[in-house]
C-alpha cells in the first residue's frame, strides 16, 4: 500500500467515513479484470495531452486508455482499487498517477483539468453525495473543460430492491452494502444546473429471453464549464 494513498484515503474522510464507501474495497477485491473501455467521446472533445481525471477509476479500465493519449490521473474511494489498477497499467508500459480519495471532497486546486471522466459512478452516492461531488467538479474543470457523465437510468430493470437507508427515491441498498441510485434525464439537469449541456441522451438496450424483456438503461451526458 502506498503511503500516499493511506493518507490522501484517511484525510479525505476525517470524521465522515460511510459504510458505502468502505464496501468498495470488499467488492473489488474480487472483480476482474474486464478489459479497455472505449473513450470516444473524451478523444472527440479533449487535445491530446490535456489533463484529464477519471473520477472513481476503478481497476483502470477508462484509465489505461486515458494514458494513451491524456496526462491522466484517477482517484478511487477503494486502495484495492488503485493497487490493481496501478498493476494493470505498469505491465502495459504506461503511467498514471493514482490518488486514493472520494469524489465528495477532492485534494486539487481550482482549475486543475481539462476534462473529467465519471462513469459508473454518481450512481453509487447519496443526493447530497453526488451534489458535493459536483460541486468539486465544478471547482476543479477549467473555463472550457468537458466532464463526461454515465450512469444507471430508472427504466433499468435493475432498478428496485431494499430501500436505501436513509430513504430517498429510486435509491437502493444491495447486499454488499453499496448504494445504487437510478436517474432521470431531468434529475441529471438538475444535478449539473451550472454546466453547459452539450449532449444528454438516454441509451436502451434490451434483451428478450423466454419471453420477458429486459431493459438497460443507462443516462449519459457531455457538459461544459462556460
Amino acid at each position: 500500500m502506498d503511503k500516499s494513498d493511506t493518507f490522501n484515503l484517511a484525510d479525505s474522510q476525517v470524521g465522515s467515513t460511510k459504510n458505502h464507501f468502505l464496501a468498495w474495497d470488499k467488492e473489488y477485491a474480487h472483480l476482474k479484470w474486464g478489459g479497455p473501455a472505449p473513450i470516444r467521446d473524451i478523444q472527440a472533445h479533449l487535445l491530446f495531452g490535456s489533463r484529464v481525471l477519471d473520477a472513481g477509476s476503478g481497476n483502470g479500465r477508462y484509465l489505461g486508455e486515458l494514458t494513451k493519449y491524456y496526462n491522466a490521473i484517477g482517484i478511487d474511494i477503494s486502495l484495492t482499487a488503485l493497487n490493481g489498477s496501478r498493476a494493470q497499467i505498469a505491465r502495459s508500459g504506461r503511467f498514471a498517477e493514482h490518488l486514493g480519495a472520494s469524489i465528495s471532497d477532492l485534494p486539487f486546486k481550482t482549475r486543475a483539468f481539462d476534462g473529467i471522466l465519471c462513469y459508473g459512478v454518481l450512481q453509487h452516492l447519496f443526493k447530497a453525495e453526488r451534489e458535493s461531488a459536483v460541486e468539486e467538479f465544478s471547482h476543479i474543470l477549467r473555463k472550457g473543460g468537458f466532464f463526461f457523465f454515465e450512469a444507471f437510468g430508472y427504466e433499468d430493470m435493475r432498478c428496485g430492491g431494499e430501500p436505501s437507508i436513509p430513504f430517498e427515491e429510486r435509491t437502493f441498498s444491495r447486499q454488499n452494502g453499496i448504494i445504487y441510485h437510478y436517474f432521470t434525464k431531468e434529475e441529471v439537469r438538475i444535478l449539473f444546473k451550472g454546466l453547459e449541456i452539450i449532449k444528454l441522451e438516454d441509451t436502451i438496450k434490451e434483451k428478450i429471453f423466454k419471453g420477458n424483456v429486459y431493459r438497460r438503461h443507462l443516462i449519459k451526458g457531455i457538459f461544459r464549464k462556460l
